[in-house]
């Protein structure tokens, strides 16, 4: 039965410390009395444990934060894990300390934690959320467009910002940008989802009827598929959901472990009439995508082999697999299949928590898909997003014949600073996604248009000279919502006169934006205080070989995105590709903790969860830098500051339920 309860309200306390205390009044002598001796065995006590333990002080400032004297041993953060024990993957917010190093917690304070959370991006009024789609047992089915609504359903914990009794949230919009929040969609309530209501897929019948398959994790925590339904198909806003009373309808066949068979895909028809669907999986360490044929989706055959096949790549979850033109700059419905047609495979790794994708041929009757290139195969080939960024989901958006891209965004910060805010993780802005005809080995992914809708005042920059070793401030007032389009030029006289290298380049493992080069790094310096002291580098690397041969990279350095030490700083890219006759060119959308970076017209795409302490509010600035050693750059730019989507409740929706 679906939960019609409102999400939980915000609390109205800051948690701040109150500036004054209340005056006391004068206390009976008794009572004095009791409190002095009660005081002296304390104190007696401390004195006690201080001479085993060391004397560790703990002093209050005057604006109420906690500072400790030098004498101070922190409590290091240990993640505690709660996925594995619950048999579902370990998905939530956690740091892991590297080589056994101590994670020491930072005094956030409100203001802090406040400016944290974002303003065009979708996400609950509070508490933890997870992935949009349908894939992955930490998520839910994903978006769909029906009756003028699209929809958009999301794994949620109503009760708390971390990882747990895990329901689906719901939500509608008329454009992908504007929300408005409804109530719960499913819960688990049944034998077959008690231990969580996981991610499905919707798909969408030629009668306008909607069916949807998910995940369940049952009783005994095994993973079992199940079909629901609306109540009502008449109801636009899609409130009410029944579940198949014979449920489940499939459960993991002979060979396949309980726990290693979820995510159920968007059925799509073959040439016989029957629907079809994926279901990831695994056997030993080669990740799997079982196949499955039915006529009514209660009734299913499992067909021999497998989709595909990935040896080394463990646990596939979230898969996707949807036809892009090779002719049009349009999506397609996911039944299409033509000669017209490449065909894309998606999985999201649970070992690594990144989503793989690869271009290929998908031959019907021997239920295959073939890689273009096997080198570039799923799970160890290109990703969506080199960043934080997991269980994308497309769907076909039949309003506008595009397929969309969907990924849930989570924190990489602590858990105990989540709890502390309320709330964790967010979804990406929707991207568009296209084959990129140029290279025929990319996907090109690019913000919906509808967030256009959002800009307001625009700051053009035109032949910006950046020389080398230099940082340009751009004077656009704060810098906390963003979306700026850059084009760079990189001296060509340098790049003929640099000497190549045998070194190879990564930009996870090669220093940052401090890691100087003849011809890099050079970009933008995103989310930065006035003095550097916190900023987050967005930036291209070009890499000579000795062969003459130039390597370009896209890359986005955390290192120095914070000072606070309780939250991931990591170094993420990979190379673009950079075709004759084209300029770099990038666009990045800053949204407060949120930053989306497109390369090469969405060749390469990064997503970064930063976390700064001063460069927030009206201290975040934006400038233009090129660390390089031999190479100027030019760079033209245009930005705008962004408004705000409205994010909020349904209103009166009890008028439009009945």
């Amino acid at each position: 039965m679906v939960d019609t309860r409102p999400f939980l309200p915000v609390s109205s306390s800051d948690g701040s410390i109150p500036s004054e205390r209340p005056a006391n009044r004068r206390k009976p002598m008794k009572v004095q009395l009791s409190i002095f001796f009660g005081l002296l065995a304390v104190g007696l006590l401390a004195a006690l444990l201080a001479s085993n333990k060391g004397s560790d002080i703990v002093t209050e400032n005057e604006h109420g934060s906690l500072d400790s004297s030098t004498t101070i041993k922190p409590e290091p953060l240990r993640p505690l894990s709660r996925g594995p024990a619950a048999g579902v993957s370990e998905k939530a917010n956690l740091l892991f300390p590297k080589d056994n190093e101590n994670t020491v917690a930072f005094p956030w304070n409100n203001s802090m934690l406040s400016w944290q959370r974002t303003s065009f991006h979708f996400q609950p009024e509070m508490n933890w959320m997870n992935d949009p789609n349908g894939k992955s047992h930490l998520f839910s089915f994903g978006p769909l467009f029906y009756k003028g609504w699209y929809h958009f359903f999301y794994q949620y914990n109503p009760l708390a910002a971390v990882y747990g009794k895990i329901v689906w949230g719901h939500a509608v919009s008329k454009d992908l940008i504007h929300w408005l929040h409804l109530p719960l969609a499913m819960v688990a309530d049944q034998t077959y989802d008690t231990n969580g209501v996981w991610t499905g897929s919707a798909t969408l019948l030629p009668d306008g009827k909607i069916v949807m398959l998910y995940t369940g994790s049952d009783t005994e925590s095994v993973q079992v598929q199940n079909l629901a339904y609306p109540a009502n198909h008449s109801d636009p806003l899609l409130i009410n959901w029944v579940k198949y009373d014979a449920n489940p309808v499939l459960v993991p066949p002979p060979g396949i472990l309980s726990k290693d068979f979820r995510d159920p895909t968007t059925a799509w028809l073959t040439s016989e009439g029957k629907w079809r669907i994926t279901i990831g999986s695994k056997i030993n360490k080669t990740g799997i995508a079982l196949v499955y044929d039915t006529k009514d989706f209660i009734n299913y055959e499992k067909l021999d082999g497998y989709l595909r096949a990935v040896d080394g790549t463990g646990m596939w979850e979230c898969v996707d697999f949807f036809p892009v033109s090779k002719t049009e700059e349009k999506g397609l419905d996911t039944s299409v299949n033509s000669l017209d047609v490449k065909h894309v495979m998606k999985v999201s790794l649970d070992d690594d928590r990144h989503d793989y994708y690869t271009i290929g041929t998908y031959h019907e009757k021997n239920v295959t898909f073939i890689p273009d290139d096997t080198e570039l195969d799923v799970g160890i080939g290109l990703r969506y997003d080199y960043g934080v960024y997991y269980a994308a989901k497309t769907f076909y958006d039949q309003n506008k014949n595009r397929r969309v891209l969907w990924g849930w965004i989570g924190e990489s910060d602590s858990e105990a600073a989540d709890v502390q805010k309320g709330w964790a993780s967010v979804q990406s802005i929707p991207r568009m996604i296209l084959l990129d005809k140029k290279t025929d080995t990319h996907l090109l992914q690019w913000p919906v248009e509808e967030i256009d809708s959002l800009r307001l005042n625009s700051y053009e920059f035109n032949h910006v000279t950046v020389q080398a070793g230099s940082v340009v401030p751009l004077d656009i007032g704060a810098a906390t919502q963003l979306d700026i389009m850059a084009e760079f030029e990189i001296d060509k006289e340098a790049l003929e006169k640099a000497t190549g290298s045998n070194v190879t380049f990564s930009c996870s493992s090669s220093g940052g934006a401090v890691h100087r080069g003849a011809l890099g790094p050079f970009g933008l310096l995103v989310l930065a205080d006035d003095r550097l002291s916190e900023q987050t580098p967005v930036y291209f690397y070009i890499a000579k070989g000795s062969d003459g041969n130039l390597k370009t990279f896209f890359c986005n350095d955390q290192s120095r995105s914070s000072e606070a030490s309780d939250v991931n700083k990591e170094i993420y890219g990979s190379m673009v590709p950079v075709l004759k006759g084209e300029n770099l060119s990038l666009r990045v959308l800053v949204d407060h903790s949120i930053i989306e970076s497109f390369a090469q017209g969405g060749r390469t795409v990064i997503t970064s969860r930063v976390y700064p302490t001063k460069a927030i509010y009206g201290a975040a600035k934006l400038f233009l830098f090129n660390n390089a050693t031999e190479a100027g750059v030019g760079a033209s730019l245009r930005i705008w500051q962004m408004n705000s989507a409205f994010i909020r409740p349904y209103p009166n929706l009890d008028d439009k339920s009945q």
